[in-house]
């Protein structure tokens, strides 16, 4: 009960700070774009930290949760110029790297609960989020 009344930044915040010693980034980690509508790279060097604390954050939250959701709430409208703007997904790669990398780390597992298929968050992974929660 504590992840919901806390500020999401700041508990993504220190959540990545306390990943960036569990997990690592992947080298082309630095020259890719984080989804179709997105011009260029992320500018921040700890975006994959971020990213990663955000998603764990979300499976906290809404879990069990695949990657097809992830890729909807992550996504964002692309700028077309003179044509209308259209809302495009994240990239995939990114999130399944990530779920791969909390898996390994015991933080999150693959679950079914009734028709919902997704991850879910491992005891591990709760005290970890209510940590930076404080």
């Amino acid at each position: 009960m504590v992840m919901y009344n806390k500020n999401p930044s700041e508990v993504v915040n220190k959540a990545s700070l306390e990943l960036k010693k569990e997990i690592k980034a992947p080298e082309w980690s630095v020259f890719v774009k984080t989804g179709v509508s997105r011009e260029r790279p992320p500018e921040d060097p700890d975006w994959w930290y971020k990213r990663a604390a955000s998603i764990l954050r979300k499976i906290y939250m809404h879990g069990p949760i695949g990657v097809s959701k992830l890729k909807t709430k992550y996504g964002s409208k692309k700028n077309r110029g003179s044509k209308p703007e259209k809302f495009y997904k994240a990239s995939g790669k990114i999130i399944r790297t990530i779920l791969q990398q909390l898996e390994q780390q015991k933080l999150i597992e693959t679950t079914a609960k009734g028709v919902h298929k997704g991850r879910i968050i491992t005891p591990k992974g709760k005290s970890l989020l209510d940590k930076a929660g404080k």
